[in-house]
This record gives C-alpha cells, structure tokens and sequence, in this order.
C-alpha cells in the first residue's frame, strides 16, 4: 500500500515551496516541520490586530496600531548610533517614527509631503507616543496588501513571520480538495468546514476568538479521529483473533463473596460483573481495571480468576517484582481457602526439584491458580489451559510480554490492573483499544491519611517526632527527593539521609533501598522491613508500586515540591492500610513556587486519585503526567488533551462505529478515512487494514 497520490503535494520537499531554501528547510526542523503537511498543521498561536484607526491618540500603549499619517519631517542622528527620527501627524496628533538604523532608503519609504499607512508598535516616551521600527509602511494605493489580522507563528531562530507566512501560503496553494472523513451529523451538528476550508480559516484568523474557532477544533478532531480510528482498528483485530468463552456458573464466587467480613463496594460488583461478562464471551478480552490506592482491585481481580477456574480453566496472576508476587500471594491465600482452590506461587526463587514439582502440577492442572514474576515466561512453563492472565501495574510489562503470555494457552484473556488514577481523556489516548472498568469507591474500614506540610529547616524536629513514634512501635517510610533526574544522585541523596538518621535512630532500626541496589538486596531489605525487623525504611522512589506494610503509618516525603501530583499520591497510598491513625509529611524548601504550593495544597485537600490526576494533567500537560518516553501517547500538533477530553470520547465512539460498518474502510467514507490516516502518518493503522 502506498501513499494516495492527491497527498504527493503534501508530502514534497519543503525547499519546494515559496521562499524556502535549503537553510531554512534545515531549521524547520526544529519546528518539528520536515514537509508541507507539517506547516500546515503548525498554527498560528496569537493574532495582531491591524485594523485601521484614526489616530494614535487615546489609545491604550503600548499597543500594535495602524493609522494613516502624513511625513512632516526627517531628523538623522546628531551623533554615531542614535536613532534616526521620523516626524509625522495623523487625523488628530503628531508622534514619530523611529528607527535605529537609519539610511538613504527611509527618504523613499516615508517621503516628505507624502502619506502612508504605517503599522508596528506604538509606546509612550517622555509623554511623547513613538513608533519603533514599524512592521509595515506602504503608500495608501497598496493599503488592502496588508491583513486586518496577521497571524504570528512559532518561530526558530532563522525563520521570520513574513517567510513563515510566505511558506505557509504556498502550501495552502497546494492543499487538495478531500474527500469528507467526518461522521456528516457529526459536522452538521458542530457546525464544522470542510478540511481545506478549515485550514485557510484557521491560517486566517479573524481576530484573537479566531484560535478558538471551528475550524480549529475540526482539525484537532482530524487528529484525535485518525488516532482513535488507529487504536479501534488494533482493537478490531484482536477482536478477530479466535477466542474462548469461559463462561463459570459463579460457585466459587459466591463461596468468596459470602465469607468476607465486609460487604464489597458498587464499584467492585459492577466491575466484577463487566469482567466476568467478557470472560464468558467468545472473544478475547482485552480490559483496563483502573483503581485508587486501596480501592479493592484484588478482589475483583480474584472473582475474575474464580470464573476461569469454574468454566475448567486456570488462571495466573503477574506482578512486577517477586516482593508483590509473595503480596499477592498472602493476600489471595485466605480467599483460595475460603473458595477450595489450589494456589501457588513461581519466581526465580524457585530451584530445582521444588520448582519441577510445580510444573507438573501446574501442566496437569492441579493448580489452578499461579502467581508469579517474569519467571512464568519461561520456555519449561506449560499450563493444562490458561484462560485468564491478571497483569498488575501496566507499565511494568510491555506489549511484548502480554503477548508472550497469550501463547502459554489458546486465545488467554487479559485483565490489566494499574493504581495510577489516569484522566479520563489520557485513558482514551493510551487505552483506546481496551475497555476500562474504574473503581471509583474506597471500601470500608480505610483510614483517611493526615496530611501535613512542613519546612525543611524544621528536619530535626521531625527526626525528633520519629523518635517517639519508633519507641512506641511504629513504622515509617523516608522518601529522598529526586535528584535531577539521575540515579546515581539519587542514590547517593537516599545514602547521606540513610547515615544521618541511623546515627540520630540507633544501629538496626533504619533500612535502605534505592533503585542501583541488586534486586536480591532490595528484596532482602524490604522483607526485614516488612517484617517489622527495622522500623523505618529510607527509599527512594522505588516504593511507590504496590508495597503493603500495615503497620507503616508514617510516610515523610522529603522536598515534596520535587515529585509530581501523581507520584506523591501514590506514595502516601503506602500508609493508612492499618489500625493505626497514619501521617504523611511533605517537607518542601522554602521559598515555594506557585505551582508546587498549588501541588502540595491539592494532596492537602484531598486523597480522591482521580481528582488528583485531573489536576496533575491540568498542570503538567499530557505528557509528563505519563512519562513521555514510555507513554505510548500521541504527540498531537493541534488537538489539546488537556482542554479537548470531549473530542476524544466523540472519536473514540465514531471510530468504533464506523468500523462496525465497514471494518476493512472499503465504503466511501472508510476510503476517505483511509487518506486521513496518510494524512496524519498513522502507518501502523494502515498495515492493520487487511484490504490495500
């Protein structure tokens, strides 16, 4: 398959359009602008106003105006350097014009006697209004060459406004007619122009409320439709790989649900229902469970084992790290009990005879559910028939990994957990091919954590107070802060506190863990914490995912203002999971900036994940609330994910939509959606289309 001829002209060399030249076409680049289409799709971000006034008088300055004058005289600097002055009178005052370097050319551009339309910037100097180098002098005949509203385009050092725009026009020139991609009511409905139309309204702006026009908006939903169209077309195909219906009669379930000692949430039902439903459809599940800290993903997770185990099948459960393994393990422990099934657990730990011994008991089917690490990939690995895999924290496993795991049985369903609370917009950008159950309730019995602020300068105060605490049997993390993004920083910020409070607590009482550690000495620190061998546990971020201590009811994050919304969120949903009244202490240097006071007060005011990664996103932007490295989010030219979350639900449902229709784009709409997609470079979503 290959690009759609109409798009040639899009796709040229940029030295192929007006006034670009192979100098200019290299710093373009930096613009992120490689092609025609590119500078197309780079916008303008502001406006001048260049309508004509009377006079400069009663202006607001400083302030762009453009007002007819008439050239009274010519006054060349006095000494070597000064500024060449222009003396000149509108309808109703006299100012001047200014330049500083002057010369011959200015006699012919503003001619004595003569009257112009001058435009440029106008300020106050000495109570006296100056116009300073103006953008535009021409005589009154060529008055119409100048634009009521000029566009001002991001700019890279070597390219100018006017050869922006020049570069600009000859691209529009070449922009073809298209064939409509958009849903029709759709557009009716939002009153949106066709695409060409829309890129000559939005190089054209009228006025400032021109940037918020439709025709801006239309493009940004070209973007997030050809990207929706893209996850929905992945989607589609795993849809058409075979699948199994594990359909369970809801024994095993019942036996769980019937001996917990508290009643589950609405939230935890209606996910279990959603997971369960999909489980006994013949087609493969590919679903997002999405919940706070503490919100009861376990248990659904569990209910949706159960199923797999009472339609014949097995299940596993896959954590990142064998600490979570053995957490997992703990905790669905009773629960297997309660319901009658084999559980067990696989690591790297696992040598051996003991390790053979699993193996032919999870290849003949007598464990029925497995939890493990990485370790399960391995070759030696079989199941007697795998239905379901429950991966826990998403972004620990690629897409490689799952896939991997499908193959261990025939056509294995997918349930992805992850804590990190995600906006619902950034759900739809990364997540757009899987459906999503949310756990948007917190079960009962959970503590609400006491947040405080505190300054750094107070340290040995809070050294002091973690003293008695540690007398009186309490457990506390330590978060160092993060150290310009580098490990080795890190490591040494988290060893410097890791002395300092073990001389100011006692030999014994305080542990370390960094990233650079070997894993096994990690592990091993972690469990003589977890096992209440030491009592606080100085960290760096690595604690953030997943570790259950009950007993911690202290986390002291040290230079809070350091760590994003999201990050501190989840490492205060390490306390509060026990009996104990739990504190979490964000210590900041003073002074604050305004956006980090605004982060530190939010986690004050609230402990609700979502409100918070709302936040998080409406501060940050889209890709640092996901890490843009590893974010698998679309870096969108014109479309907004923070202020355009509707236009994202909109596509995703039209996407779906139209491929229910016409699933391999063959109709006139899908063939239209097919040059949207070369449009916007979505390869893989061409490779996805079976038909070329």
């Amino acid at each position: 398959m290959s690009r759609p001829e109409v798009l040639f002209p899009l796709f040229a060399d940029l030295t192929s359009l007006e006034g670009v030249g192979a100098k200019t076409a290299a710093v373009m680049a930096a613009l992120r602008v490689q092609t025609p289409r590119d500078l197309l799709m780079t916008l303008p971000h502001t406006v001048v106003d260049r309508r004509r006034r009377e006079t400069v008088q009663g202006a607001p300055l400083p302030s762009v105006l453009t007002v007819e004058v008439e050239v009274q005289r010519h006054r060349p600097p006095n000494r070597r350097g000064g500024p060449y002055r222009i003396d000149v009178t509108d309808a109703q005052t006299a100012f001047q014009i200014l330049y500083f370097r002057g010369g011959d050319y200015l006699t012919q551009l503003l001619p004595v006697g003569q009257r112009r339309l001058v435009s440029g910037k106008v300020e106050l100097f000495d109570g006296l209004a100056q116009m300073v180098h103006p953008d535009h002098a021409v005589p009154l005949e060529e008055a119409e060459t100048l634009p009521l509203f000029e566009p001002v385009y991001p700019l890279v050092a070597g390219v100018t406004q006017k050869g922006m725009a020049k570069a600009v026009s000859s691209a529009l020139a070449r922009a073809p007619e298209l064939a409509e991609w958009i849903d029709p009511a759709l557009r009716v409905r939002e009153g949106w122009p066709g695409w060409r139309a829309a890129l000559e309204a939005a190089h054209h702006p009228e006025g400032i409320a021109g940037l918020a026009d439709p025709a801006r908006q239309r493009l940004a939903y070209d973007e997030i439709f050809a990207h929706q169209v893209t996850l929905a077309l992945a989607r589609a195909r795993d849809r058409a790989l075979p699948g199994r219906a594990s359909a369970g009669d809801g024994r095993l379930r019942a036996k769980i649900l019937g001996s917990l000692p508290y009643e589950p949430t609405g939230a935890q039902m209606r996910s279990i229902e959603e997971v369960v439903g999909d489980l006994a459809r013949p087609v493969r599940m590919n679903r997002l469970l999405q919940g706070d800290v503490g919100s009861g993903k376990t248990l659904v997770a569990f209910c949706a084992l159960l199923a797999a185990v009472e339609a014949g099948g097995q299940g596993v459960m896959m954590a990142p790290t064998e600490i979570l393994a053995r957490q997992h393990l703990e905790g669905l422990q009773p629960l297997a009990e309660a319901a009658g099934v084999v559980l067990e657990i696989l690591t790297g730990r696992d040598k051996g005879t003991e390790r053979r011994a699993k193996l032919e008991a999870l290849a003949g089917g007598q464990i029925q559910i497995l939890v493990g690490t990485h370790a399960v990939f391995q070759r030696d690995v079989g199941f007697a028939d795998l239905r379901l895999a429950v991966v826990d924290e998403q972004h620990r496993f690629g897409v490689r990994q799952r896939l991997e795991l499908g193959a261990k049985g025939e056509a294995v369903d997918v349930l992805v957990m992850t804590a990190t609370p995600i906006p619902r917009s950034l759900e739809l950008a990364q997540y757009g091919d899987m459906e999503v159950s949310v756990l948007d309730e917190k079960p009962p019995g959970r503590r609400p954590v006491t947040t405080a602020l505190v300054a750094t300068a107070k340290m040995d105060q809070v050294i002091e107070r973690l003293r008695a605490a540690v007398a009186e049997g309490r457990q506390a993390y330590w978060v160092c802060p993060l150290v310009e993004e580098s490990e080795t920083l890190d490591m040494t910020a988290a060893e410097e506190r890791f002395k300092a409070l073990r001389a100011a607590l006692g030999e014994g009482v305080v542990g370390l863990v960094h990233g650079q550690m070997p894993p096994a000495e990690k592990d091993a620190a972690m469990a003589r914490f977890v096992a209440g061998q030491t009592s606080v546990l100085v960290a760096t971020t690595v604690i953030e995912v997943g570790v259950n201590v009950p007993n911690a009811s202290i986390m002291v994050i040290e230079r809070a203002e350091s760590f994003g919304l999201a990050q501190l969120h989840q490492l205060r949903g390490r306390v509060g999971r026990g009996a104990a009244a739990s504190t979490c202490l964000l210590m900041y240097q003073a002074p604050l900036s305004e956006s980090g006071e605004r982060r530190l007060q939010i986690l004050r005011e609230t402990e609700d994940g979502f409100r918070i990664s709302e936040e998080d996103l409406a501060m940050r932007g889209a890709g640092d609330v996901i890490g843009t490295a590893q974010s698998g989010l679309p870096r969108f030219r014109i479309a907004d994910l923070e202020r355009q979350a509707g236009l994202m639900a909109t596509a995703r449902s039209d996407a779906r939509a139209l491929l229910v229709g016409d699933p391999d784009l063959t109709g006139e709409r899908g063939q239209a959606v097919r040059v949207l997609l070369w449009l916007m470079e979505q390869d893989k979503a061409i490779r996805l289309i079976s038909v070329g």
